[in-house]
């Protein structure tokens, strides 16, 4: 479900960051005096890099879901990227949109954190019993 969930605000960022570039380009703004083209450019180019990793996250997620195991290393370093934004996003949409997108912003980090500590400790084969865990001889 957090798959379905990062895939569809991965499109939602890429169309809304595609509507801001047209805004820019309509209107010819700049900010201090940068090229109107450069900043159409740059929300373009940060609505992609933003929506391809989500999708990214998405498709993390469906392999973690898929082998039913705990995220690998670099799995684990991604998503844990992407809830700290969420986090953040979320702290700043209190203010700048509402109460509506902090809840959605906080039910997708909810998601992200949950598929992070579901799985609990990796037990396999490589792994060697703790003292503690060690049965008495």
């Amino acid at each position: 479900m957090a798959a379905i969930v990062l895939w569809v605000e991965a499109v939602g960022i890429v169309v809304l960051n595609g509507i801001m570039a047209r805004f820019v380009d309509a209107q010819s703004m700049s900010l201090d005096g940068l090229d109107p083209d450069a900043m159409v450019a740059g929300t373009w180019g940060m609505g992609i890099g933003s929506g391809l990793f989500l999708a990214l996250c998405g498709v993390l997620l469906l392999a973690t879901g898929v082998r039913d195991r705990a995220p690998g290393r670099f799995a684990r370093i991604v998503l844990i990227g992407c809830a700290v934004v969420h986090g953040v996003l979320g702290a700043l949409t209190v203010g700048l949109v509402g109460w509506p997108a902090f809840a959605y912003m906080m039910v997708v980090l909810g998601l992200l954190v949950l598929s992070l500590i579901a799985y609990g400790k990796e037990d396999g084969p490589g792994r060697e019993a703790a003292p503690s865990e060690a049965a008495p001889a």
